[in-house]
């Protein structure tokens, strides 16, 4: 009785914080994108080659990947240029291919919004969105940019390339928590950039890559869509294809790639590391968040061979006032950084707020660097609690 009343004060006490942190008005509901691309219609009823196309969404990325190799450069080229937004979300398809998609996809985006933005008939509000996004498009761009996925749909989403996935033998995937999308991409740029340069730092001579995944539908602000796991299950399939779309096409010999979740977005990696495989991920690391749904480590696939680490909450991050309870469907569940969940807690001294785990000499970029370059054994575990037994390193491979 006495833990139903503390699970009961518990979820009371989720609900004055969504109500005193911004309120839950403030937390606008949001539809999942799903589904087909854009233009699938058109690239189901190509016909060019004298062949189907594959259908972008059921069909496993490695049949993709096989499908592509057996055309011509020139009839890839050409598939690109007649169905840019398609061939650029295409998991399966060569990089290279996705990044000429994308850049002739965001250049008539771009002249879609800038007409917008210009037509005088538009009201003020939609005049201004469509100077943002237009600007936004322009970002992405800039010369040397490697937009490996993109989507306008919605708020929008990308997912870019820092490195070369041609050459890397290490590659690592950040996916961003609420409030992310097109508009406030920077963040989790930000954040896969840092990662890589202090990959660069730590082994100048290893080629890596880091791609920041904004492949999902986010929460806006502190409301239903921040406490629930809806999108988090909505966005699961779509990064657990996209990482099958990296083993398709990354170096054969190279391993799975680290998986980084901050914030929110660990409630999505808790949802897809149900249903991981062990070429999709080598590591599941999760930062700031607030409960991944799983209830203890031993929930991810044994088969998956994923180790799962979770970072300290820094002092100064307010996701430490989140209680860890799932009552009704909110809430996200136990604490990954508490002992007794059973992830390998590393340090991240250093690191201020909620943001500031990705920050340039904190403890938790060194670790986050260590683990996606495989260095496990220098990875600095958190101050060990009076009940744990071992610390993250332990029985390491």
């Amino acid at each position: 009785m006495k833990r139903f009343q503390r699970t009961l004060a518990a979820c009371a006490l989720v609900l004055s914080m969504g109500a005193g942190t911004a309120g839950w008005v403030s937390g606008e509901v949001q539809t999942a994108v799903t589904g087909p691309p854009p233009g699938t219609a058109a690239w189901t009823a190509d016909h060019a080659f004298g062949r189907q196309l594959p259908e972008p969404v059921s069909t496993a990325p490695a049949q993709i990947a096989r499908f592509l190799a057996g055309l011509t450069a020139a009839q890839r080229t050409a598939l690109a240029e007649r169905h840019p937004l398609v061939v650029g979300g295409l998991d399966g398809a060569p990089p290279e291919l996705r990044y000429v998609a994308n850049a002739r996809a965001l250049t008539a985006e771009r002249a879609r919004e800038q007409a917008r933005a210009a037509d005088p008939g538009q009201p003020e509000s939609t005049r201004r969105q469509a100077r943002t996004r237009a600007a936004a498009y322009a970002e992405l761009l800039a010369p040397g940019r490697r937009v490996l996925a993109f989507d306008p749909r919605g708020r929008g989403q990308v997912a870019e390339v820092y490195g070369d996935l041609r050459t890397a033998r290490r590659v690592a995937v950040v996916v961003p928590g609420s409030d992310t999308d097109l508009a406030s991409y920077d963040a989790a740029a930000t954040m896969a950039r840092n990662l890589r340069a202090e990959m660069t730092r730590l082994a100048p001579a290893d080629p890596t890559a880091v791609i920041a995944w904004v492949g999902y539908t986010t929460p806006v602000g502190v409301g239903y869509d921040a406490a629930t796991g809806h999108l988090a299950e909505e966005g699961a399939p779509r990064l657990l294809r996209f990482l099958d779309g990296l083993a398709a096409t990354t170096r054969p010999a190279a391993p799975p790639p680290a998986v980084f979740c901050h914030s929110y977005g660990s409630v999505l990696c808790g949802a897809a590391a149900r249903r991981l495989t062990e070429r999709q991920a080598s590591d599941l690391v999760v930062a700031a968040s607030p409960g991944m749904r799983l209830d203890h480590a031993d929930q991810v696939p044994v088969g998956a061979r994923a180790r799962l680490w979770a970072t300290a909450r820094n002092t100064t991050d307010w996701i430490r006032r989140v209680p860890a309870i799932e009552l009704l469907g909110l809430g996200h569940g136990a604490d990954p950084a508490d002992p007794g969940f059973g992830a390998r807690v590393v340090s991240s001294d250093r690191a201020e707020g909620h943001t500031g785990y990705f920050t340039p000499g904190t403890a938790s970029l060194r670790n986050f660097a260590d683990i996606a370059l495989g260095h496990y054994r220098t990875v600095s575990c958190a101050r060990p609690s009076p009940d744990a037994t071992k610390d993250c390193r332990h029985d390491l491979s």
